[in-house]
Parts: C-alpha cells; sequence; structure tokens
C-alpha cells in the first residue's frame, strides 16, 4: 500500500461515499492553487515525468498516460496535472451551454470495489469560458485534448450545431479533440452512436477543422464510445469514423451495467448513473481488443476504463491500446500510478 493509500486517501474518503464530490472539488481546489504558482508545479514534479514517448494521430507524448476527461471538466489545473507526470491530459466534458448538470448528490464511492458511479450531467461553466481561461495561460507541455459533449437544453436534433459552436471557439486552444456521444448522464446523447446521426454530426466537425487547418494539417478528432455498444453497433460506429476522418477512438465511457461488484457494494450500485473503475475493466479491455482488431490499426485506440496498476495498463497495450488514460484509479491509487505505469511501458 502506497503512501497516498495509506493516508491522504483516508483523509479524503473520510466524508463519506455519498460526499465524493465535495472530496473532488477540494482536490481541484488545491491543485488550481498549485497551478498558479512556481512553487507549487515545481514541488509536483517531484520527481520528474516519466520518458516513454508514443506517436499517435500526428501527436508526440512525452508518455503514454493521460488524464481522462470528466477530473478537470473547466481546465482549472492544468499546469498540476503537467507537473505530475502525465503524458497528455484532456479536460471537459464541456457543453456549448453552460450547466449545472444533474441534482445533487451524483456522484458515489463503492470502495470495496474500487468504482465510481456518477450522473454528474455534464456541469460545465461552458466552452466560452473555458476559451477564456485558455486565452490566460500557457500552452502545456504536453498534448491537451479537449471533450465536447452536448448540451442538455439542445435538442438531439439539433446536437451538431451544439457541438460545432464550442468546436469553433476551442479549436485552436486544443491539440485533439474528442467527441463525447457516450456518457449515459445526457438524455438522448448515446443515440448519437447510431450511423446516420453520427456521422451527420463528424461531417460537420471534420469539416471545421479541415477548413481552419493549418500548415501542419488538421488537427485530429477522436470519438468516445460506451462499453454497452454491441459488436454490430461497434462495427458501425468504427465505419463512419473511418469514412470521416476520424484519427483515433477513445475505448470506453462508463457503463450502465453493475457487474462486477463487491457484495457489501452491490446496494448502492443501484444508483442510476455510469459506473467507473475496476468492474469496468473486463468490458473495456475487450472493447479496446475488438476496435483494435477490427480496424485492423486503421484507428488508433485510447484504453481508459478500471486501470488501477501497471499490469491493467499492460494488458491494454496488449490488447491494441496505444495510450491510456485514468480517472478512478487516479482516485485510489494516487498519481504515483501515472509514473509507475509510465515505467512500466518504458521497460
Amino acid at each position: 500500500m502506497t503512501a497516498y493509500e495509506r493516508l491522504l486517501r483516508r483523509a479524503l474518503f473520510a466524508t463519506g461515499s455519498g460526499d465524493a464530490e465535495a472530496a473532488h472539488a477540494r482536490v481541484l481546489r488545491v491543485l488550481e492553487r498549485l497551478s498558479a504558482s512556481r512553487a507549487g508545479r515545481t514541488a509536483l514534479r517531484l520527481p520528474p515525468r516519466v520518458q516513454a514517448p508514443v506517436e499517435a494521430f500526428g501527436l508526440r507524448f512525452p508518455n503514454p498516460v493521460g488524464l481522462a476527461a470528466g477530473m478537470d471538466k473547466d481546465a482549472v489545473a492544468i499546469p498540476a496535472w503537467a507537473a505530475l507526470g502525465f503524458g497528455f491530459v484532456e479536460v471537459g466534458t464541456v457543453t456549448w451551454h453552460p450547466q449545472p448538470g444533474s441534482p445533487r448528490p451524483r456522484l458515489y464511492r463503492l470502495t470495496a470495489s474500487e468504482a465510481i458511479i456518477n450522473r454528474m450531467g455534464f456541469n460545465n461553466a461552458g466552452a466560452e469560458a473555458m476559451a477564456g481561461r485558455f486565452e490566460q495561460l500557457r500552452r502545456p507541455p504536453i498534448p491537451l485534448g479537449i471533450s465536447l459533449g452536448k448540451s442538455k437544453i439542445t435538442a438531439t436534433a439539433d446536437a451538431t450545431d451544439d457541438y460545432l459552436a464550442s468546436l469553433k471557439v476551442l479549436l485552436p486552444h486544443a491539440d485533439y479533440v474528442a467527441v463525447n456521444v457516450s456518457s449515459p448522464n445526457t438524455p438522448g446523447l448515446r443515440s448519437l452512436q447510431e450511423r446516420s446521426a453520427l456521422d451527420d454530426l463528424l461531417a460537420a466537425l471534420r469539416a471545421h477543422t479541415l477548413a481552419e487547418a493549418a500548415a501542419a494539417g488538421p488537427k485530429p478528432l477522436l470519438v468516445k464510445i460506451a462499453p454497452d455498444l454491441t459488436p454490430s453497433a461497434v462495427t458501425e460506429v468504427l465505419e463512419v469514423c473511418a469514412a470521416r476522418g476520424v484519427a483515433g477512438i477513445i475505448a470506453t465511457n462508463t457503463t450502465t451495467e453493475r457487474d462486477g461488484l463487491a457484495a457489501i457494494d452491490v446496494p448502492r450500485g443501484a444508483q442510476a448513473g455510469g459506473l467507473s473503475g475496476r468492474p469496468l475493466f473486463a468490458r473495456a479491455l475487450e472493447m479496446v481488443r475488438f476496435v483494435a482488431a477490427e480496424s485492423a490499426g486503421a484507428l488508433p485506440v485510447v484504453g481508459v476504463g478500471g486501470i488501477t496498476t501497471p499490469e491493467d495498463a499492460q494488458r491494454m497495450f496488449d490488447a491494441g491500446a496505444v495510450l491510456v488514460q485514468l480517472y478512478t484509479g487516479l482516485v485510489y491509487r494516487g498519481p504515483g500510478l501515472v509514473r509507475r505505469i509510465a515505467a512500466a511501458a518504458r521497460a
């Protein structure tokens, strides 16, 4: 057990499993303050980032371990994440319209299962606010991804315009853009994974990236998919992505299933929302393997879901992932996990 698990996690979890959002907010406030201070950033950089370079989507990543979307929705702590050793960071999911998200409580720890259930509902300050924040920041030393979602007040039929409005203000600040059509917490969002709707959406987003392309070429679009899709549905998604010039797939988002929970966590697991963490790992791993095989490597895969050890990450790489992302594993195992995975990948 690491020092984080013995000491800091115990203090953070002392608020109780139903008040996990308060602990999350406290951590973000601390990281935001550290981000604003050279001394704070220096302290977080001890030890330095592990170098295990990877090239994917036309970008160079100093190591293959990234921060998943959802941890820093409003991009308040990017320098801190870079200092903690991540090879890339994905902020958001951000929507065009600012929105408070779902009613609280909406974030639950299932500690025995090393899992989290959330029904946050894309709570964020909106794309224009995020763009304004980026204008005040220096570019981070690692690739920056921005995850886009649909505003809750926007009808599904008007989703393309909603995503496109966010893309127009945020594309200049991103190294890549992730198109989130797979959260279970925004009504109608997952229907955008269906062939016709996804094709319309990606055609518009891709056209804008091409129109705005600099000499280096258009910035890559990635699509984040749900772990609950059937194999035939995944195949359709991959066909659309390939046809529309998508650069890669993020597999996967949270699941609405509740398989693999420890017995003590089953009652609380009945909460509505998406499940992340260790119970999701097998499902996410199988999705990574399927996408890598089905696309024959044409659509590089970012593996995310239930990674809590370097061995988990290696299984993702062996299944075909070129990069991995952490969220729940970071909560349970602490920031040292980033460097342990990167070091194992370099070995």
